[in-house]
């Protein structure tokens, strides 16, 4: 069965480009082009492509928003960025808005293709230069916040920089991808980090962490 794809992109000479590009491969059918976001949500919902494309500026509705909109009404979807920029508030916001991935326009026929795949497999797709921006923009908190949490809950510097990602909504996978640390390594750290905040989940980690970072 082939992987049904949509692309979403206002330059219509690109989008036309990547389709032909992405027609040589016999396991992926694009299935539309929207010109933005707006009309991406629409034809997600009557297209139902396994995994959508999608750029960041577009006139109507940008990228983030749209990528928000299709996540919550189709959860099963996949939304790999595909842009020109590489501003770490773009990535973190099109990342926490629930993307699958985040790559350049740059990108190669052969590395497209296999992140299409890789996405729709589960995957999260995040090139070396894409995962050291996400690195680095979660290294560019406060000292205020990293003091407060590790007199709080005695973390080691590693624990505390993967403490804040948690805080700042990233999932394990993409903890893992940015840190370049194994899945089970990262989760070993998180486990650690319950252990020290006397956490059983998530949701109360972070909860424990918005309370220590405001008193």
């Amino acid at each position: 069965m082939k992987i049904r794809v949509l692309l979403c992109d206002d330059q219509e000479e690109l989008a036309e480009s990547i389709q032909s590009v992405l027609s040589t491969c016999g396991d992926i059918e694009v299935v539309g082009i929207a010109s933005d976001g707006f009309q991406a949500v629409k034809a997600v919902d009557t297209l139902s492509p396994d995994v959508v494309l999608m750029d960041i500026r577009m006139p109507n509705m940008n990228g983030v928003v749209a990528t928000q909109e299709i996540k919550r009404k189709n959860p099963q979807t996949k939304v790999l960025v595909l842009t020109t920029f590489d501003d770490s508030d773009y990535i973190l916001n099109a990342i926490n808005n629930g993307a699958s991935g985040y790559l350049l326009k740059d990108t190669s026929a052969t590395a497209l293709i296999d992140a299409i795949k890789n996405a729709y497999a589960g995957d999260t797709i995040l090139p070396a230069k894409i995962a050291r921006r996400i690195a680095d923009a979660a290294k560019m908190v406060t000292n205020d916040r990293e003091i407060k949490l590790k007199r709080k809950f005695a973390f080691s510097d590693r624990e505390v920089e993967i403490a804040l990602m948690l805080y700042e909504g990233f999932t394990n996978k993409q903890i893992a991808s940015a840190l370049k640390l194994s899945d089970g390594t990262s989760r070993n750290y998180i486990s650690a980090i319950y252990v020290k905040m006397d956490c059983a989940n998530r949701g109360e980690a972070v909860e424990k962490m918005r309370k220590a970072i405001q008193e």
